[in-house]
């Protein structure tokens, strides 16, 4: 993907994310349309404004979400993403999960098959992502316009039917023009336009359907060319083939379904006084002693935690940069009162950081501070639990389902094969155990 001329102006922050990495001056946006970046890069597109981001929780205790989309689906990345964080990060909601991901997949083609694939599972919760192979890999015209419209229309409406609550996500964006499609015509940045165009379209579905909306296609091309300056010209948020983002464009998809959710983020608060020698703890975390700054904490309730390269394309840790994910959904807050000296050591995990006593007293997100942490060895266990399940749900719909078996007999493999998947559900839920943990507070 080519970049322009880069402009050399201040920073304004007005865009939909606040994202903590360098980007070019915004152009403020009318009502109608997104603020741009003040490049020339971005001057072939015309991005409707999206809605703000809600505040209300959609999610109900004991909802069944439903990941639906193509092969970016199939890939089972963002979907393991969200998954993992609705597991261990607010296990309260006891919410259980399927992917549904099809490669090569279209709104028209789900539409045909997402009686038996999907429905028969009964989701509440559905999230949808389409476009990519809607918009054909040629540039837009109105008549592709319309039937994406349409197909993707009849798709919510179905979902709505049975009463699931729906989160239309948009098409990602993409880096280069698919070479495996020996029909593809155009330029990426035409390509591109198309996809920017399906995205509005799915901004205007989502409001004549009164669901939510996870804008994709935007905040990836913006953070993608940002990346590159930051983080080199090889990075790639849509994938070192331009289609099929790595981890890190999946940590940015993942994000905006989890905020479209309307989850806060609070994964739990640690509040010590010194002076009074007190300590206390809330959201499914529990003081088991303290004693001479030490604080042992039990906690049924995990931090998300990153891996990866902070300048690779294929990392998590790298992905969370691109937006502002442990602020808007990864705060697990340490707040020290009551101290006398100026600077404090806080050992978490084996690992050492110093800080002022004006800072402790306003709080430091343990999460973001200490990316390795006490919980990474158990939430990798669980994110391997995930993996594993998400796995046998590919098989178990595009295999087993459309298998000469089950076109004698649906219902006789969907309970065979559901045997297999709660066995894989167990694991998760036997994963994911307490962890004990140990916060030293000493003055430096």
């Amino acid at each position: 993907m080519l970049i322009g001329r880069r402009a050399k102006l201040p920073l304004v922050l007005v865009c939909l994310f606040t994202l903590p990495i360098l980007f070019p001056t915004l152009v403020v946006a009318s009502q109608k349309w997104q603020a741009k970046p003040n490049d020339e890069f971005f001057d072939p597109y015309q991005p409707l404004k999206a809605p703000p981001q809600p505040h209300k929780l959609l999610l109900k205790r004991g909802d069944n979400v439903a990941i639906v989309g193509d092969s970016i689906t199939e890939q089972r990345r963002y979907s393991q993403l969200m998954e993992m964080y609705l597991t261990v990060c607010v296990p309260d909601l006891r919410i259980t999960t399927r992917q549904f991901g099809w490669s090569g997949e279209t709104a028209q083609g789900f539409l045909r098959r997402m009686t038996n694939d999907c429905l028969s599972f009964a989701p509440t919760v559905v999230t949808t992502s389409f476009g990519m192979n809607d918009y054909k890999y040629r540039p837009f015209d109105e008549a592709n316009g319309e039937w994406y419209r349409s197909n993707y229309t009849a798709v919510v409406a179905a979902f709505k039917h049975t009463k699931a609550r729906v989160i239309l996500g948009s098409p990602t964006c993409v880096g280069k023009v698919a070479s495996w499609v020996k029909s593809a015509s155009g330029t990426v940045t035409e390509h591109n336009q198309h996809l920017c165009k399906l995205r509005n379209i799915d901004i205007e579905i989502a409001k004549d359907q009164d669901v939510r909306f996870a804008d994709q296609f935007w905040p990836m091309l913006v953070a993608g060319f940002d990346a590159r300056l930051k983080y080199g010209s090889n990075y790639e948020i849509s994938g070192k083939d331009g289609v099929h983002p790595g981890w890190a464009g999946h940590v940015m998809m993942a994000y905006a379904y989890l905020k479209a959710m309307g989850l806060d983020g609070n994964l739990g608060t640690i509040t010590v006084n010194l002076k009074r020698h007190t300590a206390k703890a809330d959201r499914g975390h529990v003081i088991q002693n303290f004693f001479d700054g030490q604080y042992t904490i039990v906690s049924r309730r995990y931090p998300f935690c990153a891996t990866g390269e902070i300048n690779s394309d294929n990392s998590v840790r790298s992905g969370m940069t691109l937006v502002p994910f442990n602020k808007d959904l990864n705060r697990f807050l340490l707040i020290v009162k009551g101290g006398t000296a100026d600077r404090y050591r806080v050992t978490w995990g084996g690992h050492v950081r110093i800080y002022s006593r004006e800072i402790l007293e306003e709080g430091i997100n343990l999460a973001a501070d200490f990316p390795d942490n006490p919980f990474s060895e158990e939430f990798a266990k669980v994110d391997k639990a995930v993996a594993e399940k998400q796995a046998f749900e590919t098989h178990q719909i595009k295999e087993s389902f459309h298998s000469a078996e089950a076109r004698k007999d649906l219902k006789a493999v969907m309970e065979k094969t559901e045997v297999e998947h709660a066995r894989l559900s167990a694991a998760v839920c036997s994963a994911f155990q307490p962890v004990t943990h140990t916060i030293k507070i000493e003055p430096e």
